[in-house]
């Protein structure tokens, strides 16, 4: 006899919602990443305020400060940077062909190519009014996830009592440590990506100028980005800048390597274990995964959010199976 399968109102009431509750979650993701990207700045600028409290700085005025201290030196890094780093690439772009040539590369790339790819590069200007446009159509979102850190900032003292109104006084204590942890985690981590992604750039900046290697200033930021991406990112860093020296003498190729393996020795050994001695250690092979999955799905934006994601996701998978 066939069985008879029946499905109550329950059910079909729980899937219907559970549906439309996927559909919302996707249908606001924009909203969702503003206030995770919140979170994360707010998990990196607390420490700093919290010290400038310890002096009986009113916690309004310290976070002021704070924003006024960090977009200040990011404002002035900027417009310390571009004008030389518009003038170094413009020159590198120029520059390409001449290159190919000292490398006698020339005969084994298609003229066809070669070409496209430099009338590609002519067209950067009217793409960067392009990427000019776009980034002006995203200043509502970066101000409002500026104006969202700087809230939660300015109340993250209070946040224990606004934790009791949402989830009861029983579940207050368990939901605050797991809030605290992510922070600690998550600003652990972003604090220090952020200084070994500069000094990685500053050491290898400096020392392109010692050996007196064109396009520096390009090549180092680069390097300091691609720290971000463990184990290949220092070695696809070094690439162009190996390149490059090459175009000049195998000598200087050779110099720029060991350059770029100095300084690997130095984040190994002596950065890494320093500056993320006090943050969430990450397997490589994770984080890897990580930055693939966030670039496939997100784009740049992904690659960003991806490992913070992770220690978050981690965090709270750890104490959902703990209080099994």
């Amino acid at each position: 006899m066939p069985k008879k399968i029946e499905i109550s109102h329950k059910t079909i009431i729980f899937t219907v919602v559970f549906l439309l509750s996927l559909w919302f979650l996707f249908f606001i993701k924009d909203i969702i990443f503003a206030i995770f990207i919140s979170i994360l700045l707010m998990s990196i600028f607390n420490p700093l305020v919290t010290r400038f409290t310890s002096w009986k700085i009113p916690r309004f005025i310290a976070v002021l400060i704070t924003y006024i201290l960090v977009l200040g030196m990011f404002g002035f890094s900027i417009a310390w940077i571009i004008p030389p780093l518009i003038e170094q690439t413009t020159n590198f772009v120029n520059n390409i062909p001449v290159f190919l040539k000292n490398l006698g590369w020339t005969d084994f790339i298609n003229s066809n190519i070669l070409n496209s790819f430099m009338s590609q590069i002519g067209a950067l200007p009217s793409q960067a009014v392009k990427f000019g446009v776009s980034v002006f159509s995203n200043i509502i979102s970066i101000l409002s996830v500026l104006v969202l850190s700087f809230y939660f900032l300015l109340y993250r003292s209070k946040l224990n009592d606004q934790l009791a109104f949402i989830f009861g006084e029983d579940r207050k204590a368990q939901v605050g440590k797991i809030i605290d942890e992510v922070e600690i985690k998550l600003g652990s981590w972003a604090r220090g990506e952020i200084i070994l992604m500069f000094f990685i750039g500053l050491l290898t900046y400096i020392g392109l100028l010692i050996l007196g290697v064109p396009f520096a200033l390009p090549l180092a930021i680069i390097a300091g980005i691609l720290e971000i991406v463990p184990v290949l990112g220092p070695n696809i860093a070094a690439i162009p800048a190996v390149v490059i020296g090459l175009t000049i003498s195998p000598l200087m190729a050779l110099a720029v390597a060991a350059l770029c393996f100095l300084v690997q020795q130095l984040e190994n050994y002596l950065l890494v274990p320093k500056i993320m001695e006090k943050s969430v250690g990450v397997n490589p092979i994770v984080t890897l995964i990580s930055l693939t999955i966030g670039y496939r799905m997100m784009g740049i934006v992904g690659i960003i959010l991806s490992v913070p994601l992770f220690l978050t996701i981690k965090i709270l998978l750890k104490e959902y199976f703990k209080g099994k």
